[in-house]
């Protein structure tokens, strides 16, 4: 499924294995990348929520687009916790210190 801005996701380990464990976040997407990248990962432009909804800090993120979730669809019981080694991924980055560019 395609993302656009204005999307409120779930980003967690089954988006990316740097967003596992304790480092998943709540992200509202600005802007969607349209340059070519690996099969399946997508560029996102957006700011970082908290718990209460504010908008914390602004980051560009490389996820797996299949693992994305909308912050508001519960999880399936037996993965309510994604732990960061249970996730793989494998990304070249460039010169210019980003993947896929």
């Amino acid at each position: 499924m395609r993302r656009n801005p204005g999307d409120l996701l779930r980003v967690d380990g089954r988006a990316s294995v740097q967003f596992g464990g304790n480092r998943a976040l709540t992200f509202r997407v600005v802007s969607v990348g349209d340059e070519v990248t690996h099969m399946g990962w997508i560029w996102l432009t957006g700011y970082v929520l908290n718990s209460r909804g504010a908008a914390t800090s602004k980051r560009e993120i490389f996820v797996r687009l299949a693992g994305l979730r909308r912050a508001d669809e519960p999880l399936p019981r037996d993965q309510s916790c994604v732990p960061a080694n249970r996730v793989q991924a494998s990304i070249s980055v460039g010169a210019s210190g980003r993947a896929g560019r």
